[in-house]
């Protein structure tokens, strides 16, 4: 059975414990609510809770290690001889995979018996059995992929029932254990609220254990890093050549300057723009235009950063030539090329708008409305009020609506990747091509270069680099926000 299928009847059958808990409870008491310690729909959601939690628990867990294991005792059955390195394996392996899959297709269509895939030579034309059925296979099949493939899918089969044996017992002992417990003197609230406080201390503790994870591997890979290149010419050197066949210069200062070079510019776009909205829609706009304006304003939001990226190449940046480059409308030649950081800079402040806009528009709306009206009252100016108490008692939110973007602006790639060039050096020129660390993240843990080399593994330190800063932003802002914050608490 499938996991969705055993997903169903898990559910299913939890909610028949639902109805069963609260008919045996309802059926102790004689009918009489006032006879039992909890609320009828207590005793249902107590048996309900006890069917499907460990069945969901059993199932998720399941579907994630069953994969990991079987690829892992497959995996050994290729010769080390097929194969020159991990990513040599990892293309075996999905042909494996392709192939086991392809057989299942043929037994269910079928075009061969379960005693038949076991039972396949490398010498039968396997490749047209499985095109036959609409599995396509780009090479010939060999008989060491043909066997783990075999194994795979015999493996995959078994795993498969008893990851549903094991569901469904863990699921109907639950539900006959909660059932047979179930009387009008059972603390059934107590269970549940017990129950549901567990679940939701793991659903908060994924985000840390998450956090916590990212952070290891980054530290982790990060130290490799800096066995293999000093640290002193990481942080302080001026050059970013990196080189996969030896004689790199992994200076970090060009990428860290071409990436706060380009953020600056998008939060001098995007902060007075989208401040300067939000106080018109929450102070000034009518109902009808604010109920047109805003939602208009937010499917900048929504737009895919690729869309915007060939926005800064093919419309931004040949706007800004035409202006600023040789023979363009103000007659200096500033800008060689459509990739720059000031196109870059423009699109990415365009794209925050929404994200300073909306969420200071509902931290001014949240301000009081007495404050407001006594400003009002005591002889004020809209204006004056706006300035003089709505955006102070606002501080504290629109500061972190500015580090949002920020952030934002600091992660962004394919803006940069189209919009800014490639290039990392120290410049002060606008006008000039530049890169930044998220863009130099991807190059370099792309290709075919080993993972276990300084080109590769300097990506970690990029991101441990980035991430530390970024923190240390986020520190001082809280410390601000604070201190604006008790002057009105």
């Amino acid at each position: 059975m499938s996991a969705f299928w055993l997903l169903i009847l898990v559910v299913a059958l939890a909610l028949v414990g639902f109805v069963l808990g609260r008919a045996r409870a309802m059926s102790d008491a004689e009918g009489d609510v006032r006879r039992l310690h909890s609320l009828p729909k207590y005793y249902g959601t107590n048996v309900m809770l006890a069917t499907i939690v460990p069945g969901l628990f059993v199932l998720v867990a399941w579907v994630i290690m069953q994969p990991i294991i079987i690829q892992g005792q497959v995996a050994a059955m290729i010769p080390a001889t097929s194969f020159e390195d991990s990513g040599a394996l990892n293309l075996i392996m999905s042909d494996v995979r392709r192939v086991a899959d392809g057989l299942d297709v043929a037994v269910g269509q079928g075009a061969l018996s379960l005693t038949e895939t076991q039972t396949l030579m490398a010498t039968d034309d396997i490749r047209g059995l499985l095109g036959s059925v609409g599995v396509a296979v780009g090479t010939d099949i060999s008989a060491d992929v043909l066997a783990a493939a075999q194994v795979y899918r015999s493996q995959s089969v078994t795993g498969r029932w008893m990851m549903t044996a094991l569901t469904l017992g863990v699921s109907l002992l639950g539900f006959f254990l909660a059932l047979k417990g179930t009387s009008r003197n059972a603390r059934a609230r107590n269970k549940v609220e017990s129950v549901m406080r567990t679940l939701l201390l793991a659903a908060a503790s994924m985000a840390v254990l998450t956090t916590l994870g990212i952070v290891l591997s980054l530290i982790f890979n990060t130290i490799e890093f800096f066995k293999l290149y000093p640290a002193t010419d990481f942080f302080f050197g001026t050059t970013w050549a990196p080189s996969f066949g030896g004689g790199s210069e992994l200076g970090i200062l060009p990428l860290f300057w071409g990436t706060f070079y380009i953020s600056i510019i998008a939060l001098l776009v995007a902060v007075p723009i989208g401040l300067f909205a939000a106080i018109y829609l929450s102070e000034y706009a009518g109902p009808k235009t604010r109920a047109f304006a805003k939602p208009l304003l937010e499917v900048l939001a929504g737009i895919p950063t690729i869309v915007y990226g060939l926005f800064a190449l093919l419309t931004v940046g040949p706007m800004l030539v035409s202006l600023f480059g040789d023979g363009g409308l103000l007659g200096v030649d500033w800008m060689q090329g459509g990739r720059a950081v000031i196109t870059a800079g423009l699109v990415m402040g365009i794209m925050l708008i929404p994200f300073v806009s909306s969420l200071s528009d509902d931290i001014i709306n949240a301000v009081p409305q007495s404050m407001r009206d006594g400003s009002l009252g005591l002889g004020a100016t809209p204006s004056e009020t706006i300035k003089n108490v709505i955006l102070p008692a606002a501080l504290p939110g629109i500061v972190g609506a500015i580090l949002l973007a920020a952030s934002r602006a600091i992660g962004e790639t394919m803006i940069v990747v189209l919009g800014a060039g490639a290039a990392a050096q120290l410049d002060m020129n606008p006008f000039e091509a530049m890169t930044t660390v998220t863009t130099r993240i991807v190059s370099q843990l792309t290709g075919d270069a080993d993972f276990s080399s300084p080109e590769a593994l300097v990506a970690f330190a990029l991101g441990m680099t980035l991430f530390v800063i970024t923190l240390g932003l986020n520190i001082i802002a809280l410390v601000i926000v604070r201190k604006y914050r008790e002057q009105y608490d």
